[in-house]
């Protein structure tokens, strides 16, 4: 991990940007007294960046900070308190000398119980237990179980082995694709062969010109009518037409999405309606708490900004993701 040159800010204390909306990272001036922290929203942070020796992305959503990045002028480092950066690759921070961290490790157990949790929702027809039962309808089903299925996890990261860590401990036969091969892992280049095989199909990898569109309707054909398709990383890795498609003719069982190309998801989507969907607002990883270790994982990094050692969770900002991981990202 590399050391950033000059750490110390101006007068020996740094000077950050915290880019937010409505909330604010909680305890964050109890981990900063000696920094100078200057507050902004989308439309004042272009006016708060110069001079600013890193900036903390609170506001993980926000694209703010490629249109007010020229204002950056003394900028070192920049942490999102975020797993996924794909807000952040654009030509002006990549190509700069600007260190990149994320919030990678916070995210990991949260994300791999609620994949879990709807693995079994689907396998036990919970969706349909809870509507039956807020129509006062007795219906006596048969259920599925989970033991031996396959679930094929895409995303080589800690989040995805979390996932598989999880999955596997139920009983499910795991598939885990990351970038290259690697010991348990699978390459990316052997997805489609993997794709006949998969119960549920699990999306946990970063946003990346690779992985953008990684299921489409070719994708979406290689699966069974059976499977289930579950997307806990960035709404751009499914074409989203092409998923609507398959779920309206049945091509598929149905599909858990916790994000969207779109977000907020608009009120007219037809994922809305679709009885075989479960549609959560991009909350798979925040459980309480969360916030708590958003800003320690900061002060932590701050601390080694301080003492001019090298920061965690550093960003390859050419591949998008932090690199080292076993079998890597996909």
């Amino acid at each position: 991990m590399p050391v950033l040159p000059g750490q110390e800010g101006h007068d020996g204390s740094p000077t950050i940007a915290v880019l937010h909306a409505a909330d604010l990272p909680p305890g964050l001036a109890d981990h900063t007294s000696d920094a100078e922290l200057r507050f902004a929203t989308d439309d004042t942070l272009a006016d708060t960046l110069p001079g600013c020796d890193a900036l903390l992305v609170w506001n993980f959503t926000s694209d703010a900070v490629r249109a007010a990045w020229p204002a950056a002028d003394t900028m070192r480092w920049v942490h999102t308190a975020s797993a996924g950066v794909d807000r952040l690759i654009f030509p002006g921070l990549v190509d700069s000398d600007v260190t990149l961290t994320n919030s990678r490790g916070v995210f990991d157990t949260p994300m791999a119980e609620y994949v879990l949790g709807v693995v079994l929702a689907f396998a036990k027809d919970l969706p349909q237990t809870v509507r039956l039962q807020g129509r006062g309808e007795w219906r006596h089903r048969e259920t599925e179980g989970v033991a031996g299925r396959c679930a094929v996890v895409v995303g080589g990261g800690p989040i995805g082995h979390a996932i598989a860590r999880l999955l596997a401990a139920v009983g499910l036969r795991v598939r885990l694709v990351g970038r290259r091969p690697a010991d348990g892992v699978h390459g990316i280049d052997e997805l489609d062969a993997l794709l006949p095989e998969a119960d549920f199909l699990v999306l946990a990898a970063p946003l990346t010109d690779r992985t953008r569109g990684l299921l489409d309707a070719a994708a979406l054909r290689r699966l069974k009518p059976t499977s289930r398709v579950i997307n806990v990383g960035r709404g751009g890795l499914v074409v989203q037409p092409d998923l609507v498609d398959a779920l309206a003719a049945e091509r598929i069982a149905g599909a858990a999405l916790d994000v969207f190309e779109t977000e907020p998801l608009p009120a007219d989507s037809p994922l809305w309606g679709m009885p075989n969907v479960i549609v959560s607002p991009h909350m798979s990883g925040d459980t309480v708490g969360w916030r708590d270790a958003l800003v320690e994982l900061f002060a932590e990094n701050l601390a080694r900004y301080r003492a001019g050692t090298p920061l965690r969770n550093v960003v390859d900002k050419a591949r998008g993701y932090v690199t080292g991981s076993t079998g890597g990202s996909a």
